[in-house]
């Protein structure tokens, strides 16, 4: 303004309008560096007293932080405190309950095992008493009837004995018509009829229909059949039975010249008839040696029977003639008296081998009772392989329930009416027909 009025001023002095305009001017400046002063003074002032504002908020703030923090932490101790107890109630609730079921599992397994074990121990003592029983009874038939079979065969042996005594003694009888009979055997074949007659008397006697035959071939590819053959079990599988040859020779032109040569007391002429007796008997048992014998089809030897004791005895008394033709000739003489204890010999031997039949055929009994048995005990393995199954399955039940109780302790329980809404009363009880849908986010059957 000043300024403006020395303008205006017409006229004046240049200079002082130039030391007006100077003066001004200082006086400008001092104006500006007062206010600039002022101005940072103020300024300054302002900003030392917002810093201690600031630092007056700032403490306030922190302190009001720390008051909030303590009391967050206060209240989320005291928030754990009741997790922490919801959660030791929760699992102390599941843990009595599993246990419970664990040991209601455990007595319920305990009484099927022990029901189990009683049942296969008194089915074993049973099985035990039964075979004990089958065994004893299996034993008495066996006893009491080879018992009855061996008395009956000495029996007879011995009843076969006392008419062989009998027959003998009717044979001293009928040595005194020997004369009579003498005219009726000069004829060879009538010689052969009486052989073949007196030993099939004496087969009959002893022997049944089914065990001997007459007029058999014995060896196969010929036809000579001998007068008669014992059949013998075989063995072979086919059951082809195994032949006993039988033939009966009468040579009685030799034997007749023995007689009256002994009669007449001339010991030459007894000699060469006891020579010629010998070596028609040596011919014979050649002969059956040849058609006959035929072994495996027969025995390895055969009989040469003499139907006269009288004529076998002369026989045997020719020194070394018997081991001879058994030697040789593999031929077993016999008279009618040794072929009567020859077949009851064989009779007995067939009735043993009857009575061993039989017991073979109780020990297949036994042996096929033995394999029902064994089966028996394969059943009772099934049977306990399948409740060790029962046992296993209950163990791993057993597992799920540990781990599903390992699992639930970190679960939190839900209030009573939730879980009743949930869970409604009788639903752990009920079995479902079919399976449960899966829960959200659970995983699948075929899944872990």
């Amino acid at each position: 303004m000043l300024l403006l009025l020395l303008l205006r001023r017409p006229g004046g002095d240049t200079a002082d309008t130039h030391d007006a305009i100077d003066a001004a001017n200082a006086r400008a400046e001092r104006s500006e560096r007062a206010l600039r002063q002022e101005l940072s003074d103020q300024s300054r002032q302002a900003r030392q007293e917002l810093a201690q504002a600031f630092a007056t908020f700032t403490q306030t703030l922190t302190r009001q932080g720390a008051e909030a923090g303590r009391t967050q932490s206060a209240q989320m101790d005291a928030f754990a405190q009741q997790l922490s107890l919801l959660q030791k109630t929760l699992a102390d609730t599941l843990s009595t309950q599993l246990q419970g079921v664990s040991e209601a599992n455990a007595r319920r397994m305990a009484e099927v095992r022990a029901t189990l074990e009683a049942q296969l121990a008194q089915l074993q003592a049973s099985n035990a008493a039964k075979l004990d029983e089958m065994r004893h009874t299996v034993d008495e038939k066996l006893q009491a009837t080879l018992e009855a079979r061996l008395g009956e065969s000495f029996r007879q042996v011995a009843d076969r004995l006392e008419q062989v005594h009998k027959g003998l003694g009717e044979m001293q009888t009928l040595a005194q018509g020997v004369g009579d009979l003498k005219h009726l055997l000069t004829n060879v074949k009538t010689r052969g009829i009486f052989g073949e007659a007196q030993l099939a008397s004496l087969l009959e006697q002893v022997l049944s229909v089914d065990q001997y035959a007459a007029q058999v071939v014995t060896r196969p590819g010929t036809r000579n059949t001998v007068d008669f053959a014992i059949r013998l079990p075989g063995r072979s599988a086919d059951g082809v039975p195994v032949w006993l040859p039988i033939d009966a020779k009468f040579p009685n032109e030799d034997y007749a010249r023995l007689l009256d040569a002994q009669q007449r007391a001339d010991p030459v002429a007894a000699d060469l008839a006891a020579r010629g007796l010998e070596a028609r008997i040596r011919l014979e048992a050649r002969g059956i040696a040849e058609k006959y014998v035929e072994p495996p089809h027969t025995t390895d030897f055969a009989i040469l029977f003499l139907p006269t004791e009288g004529l076998f005895a002369e026989v045997l008394r020719r020194p070394g003639l018997v081991e001879a033709l058994q030697r040789e000739y593999r031929i077993t003489l016999a008279g009618p008296t040794t072929l009567l204890a020859m077949l009851n010999s064989l009779q007995m031997g067939f009735r043993t081998l009857a009575l061993e039949r039989r017991s073979s055929e109780v020990w297949q009994v036994l042996g096929a009772v033995k394999t029902e048995f064994q089966k028996f005990g394969d059943v009772l393995s099934k049977v306990k392989e399948q409740t060790q199954t029962v046992l296993n399955t209950l163990d791993r039940a057993q597992t799920r329930s540990n781990v599903m109780r390992r699992a639930l302790r970190d679960v939190e329980a839900l209030p009573e009416p939730q879980a009743q809404g949930l869970l409604p009363t009788g639903a752990a009880d009920a079995v479902p027909d079919e399976d449960p849908p899966p829960l959200p986010g659970a995983p699948g059957r075929g899944r872990p």
